[in-house]
């Protein structure tokens, strides 16, 4: 594409990528700026020393806790994101999930819409990434307008084993949705390497494969990596974003569309909104709320182990969830949350995240074990917040809501001893957690309460979208790529109502299919 863009879209994530491929598909030119790389498909990408103990792939960032002092995040900067690294978990919000719901403490605010109009985009999004599942015994399941794409992922006898024992002690388990190359002509082998690792053979439905590459094909889309955003430009009155001033081979450009999409995560969007502070917008762009960069969520989270004399020999162990207690338990009133299998854990993998323990301890561990990890929503806090200081980010956060997190870990670990397991080793992940990460620009009506209305456009700078999952309002308890994907279709569509006079749902249903099978052969 060599023409000037309509749209700036900044990150080639989820919400990035989704938006930019539903608004090429309809005529509209887009530039896609990328602070990273692709990812090279390469001998490392399944090794466990290269991704765990070397962090070959981890961005080379320092960022401060709350206490000042500096980290290295668990972030990815790449074409596709954080995708690339994840577990093909694709989930949609339970029903109830954008309603107001009560927690032991406090409240999970309601979203500006409701599940129904976001369900048929959840059914495109689950198209587009391929994703494998059965709601069949699920008690927290939403209705569907339409049976998922794929059968579900078959289980392993071992997991199998572990499903049947956890129904009869009172937990049903059920199919986890899961967006994989899996099919007749497709190339997903069912590895061990896939949670956590990039897929070496491309099988793995993430933004770069289901997003990307499709947007790229249609010709109008042109993606300019290592390009890093500094900040972005405001027009005299402050109501428009005029400009992307970026850093790009060792020199500054101002990059200019009609339309500016930010996506860079929950966190690094709403730091790049920040420091994007001027005379207009003394706290930032899109923040005349203030609620910018606070809100802060991802997930209370523990990864639990079990562990039994005999060996584990599953390969694809990432196919069951269990959502028993989803809501509440017949002794707790309250949510509790979400839990799902993990990929299999391999030794070192457990010796790269746990000090001290040698290799071979943590190869024997890993023969024997079974691998799961259990999500309770965490819930807004303002004073939970993204900061810019320095020059650095600052994630200066605290968590809450972890009284239902620690009763669902136990009544998990419970059921995985009477399923076999006696030793139960628990991790929580709660220390710069950053997988799951939601809340920092949120969607709302008010333009006093929040930044965006309920497509994502910001309330001050009416040419400004903000689109991943910063938009959250709460984090429910699944993991959020699925929703940021949806979302991310329903925003492009209202842009391309609104600014370009392109009424998608006018289109003949044929025009859509097409561009699924567009998409489908270009993975390919």
């Amino acid at each position: 594409m060599e023409t000037k863009p309509d749209v700036i879209v900044i990150g080639s994530g989820v919400g990035g990528g989704a938006t930019a491929r539903r608004l090429a598909e309809n005529g509209v030119n887009v530039l896609i700026l990328e602070r990273g790389d692709w990812v090279p498909r390469e001998q490392d990408n399944w090794s466990v020393s290269s991704v765990f103990f070397e962090k070959k792939y981890t961005a080379h960032d320092t960022w401060l806790d709350a206490k000042g002092e500096a980290f290295r995040p668990s972030i990815y900067y790449n074409v596709g994101g954080c995708t690339k690294f994840y577990g093909a978990s694709l989930i949609r919000f339970r029903e109830k999930d954008f309603d107001d719901l009560l927690h032991v403490e406090g409240l999970s605010p309601a979203w500006p819409y409701r599940y129904k109009d976001i369900e048929p985009y959840y059914q495109e999004a689950e198209e587009i990434f391929n994703v494998h599942g059965d709601d069949t015994d699920d008690p927290s399941a939403p209705w569907r307008s339409q049976a998922y794409p794929y059968p579900a992922m078959a289980t392993e006898p071992v997991v199998a084993k572990m499903a049947k024992s956890m129904r009869e002690y009172g937990a049903r388990t059920s199919a986890l949705p899961l967006g994989l190359n899996h099919f007749e002509g497709g190339n997903c082998i069912r590895c061990k390497t896939c949670d956590g690792f990039p897929c070496r053979v491309g099988a793995k439905s993430e933004a770069e494969t289901a997003l990307i590459q499709p947007a790229l094909a249609t010709g109008r889309v042109t993606l300019s990596t290592n390009t890093l955003v500094q900040r972005l430009l405001l027009s005299e009155d402050g109501n428009q974003v005029t400009g992307v001033e970026v850093m790009r081979s060792g020199k500054v450009e101002v990059l200019t569309a009609k339309l500016i999409v930010v996506a860079c995560g929950a966190i690094n969007s709403a730091a790049l909104l920040l420091r994007s502070a001027c005379a207009q917008a003394p706290d930032g762009v899109a923040n005349s709320s203030g609620v910018v960069g606070r809100n802060y969520m991802a997930h209370n989270q523990t990864a639990l182990m079990g562990l039994s004399l005999k060996e584990n020999d599953t390969v694809f162990q990432k196919t069951l969830q269990m959502n028993e207690f989803y809501f509440g338990a017949d002794d707790y009133s309250f949510p509790l949350g979400h839990a799902q299998m993990l990929g299999k854990l391999q030794g070192g993998m457990l010796s790269a995240n746990v000090p001290y323990l040698p290799k071979i301890v943590g190869v024997t561990m890993a023969k024997h074990s079974i691998d799961w990890i259990a999500f309770t929503e965490d819930l807004p806090d303002p004073n939970n917040r993204v900061l810019w200081k320095d020059g650095k980010v600052q994630l200066d956060i605290r968590r809450n809501n972890l009284k239902p997190h620690k009763v669902l870990v136990k009544k998990l670990a419970s059921l995985i001893r009477l399923s076999g397991y006696p030793v139960v080793l628990t991790k929580p992940l709660l220390k710069h957690s950053t997988s799951h990460q939601c809340g920092t620009v949120k969607f709302g009506n008010d333009p006093a309460t929040s930044a965006l209305d309920q497509y994502c456009r910001s309330h001050d700078q009416d040419n400004l979208f903000v689109i991943d999952a910063s938009f959250m309002p709460s984090s429910a308890a699944v993991n959020p790529a699925l929703t940021i994907a949806a979302n991310a279709f329903r925003a492009a569509d209202h842009m391309l109502k609104k600014d370009f006079g392109i009424d998608v749902t006018k289109q003949p249903a044929e025009a859509k299919a097409k561009a699924l099978i567009y998409g489908a052969a270009v993975r390919r």
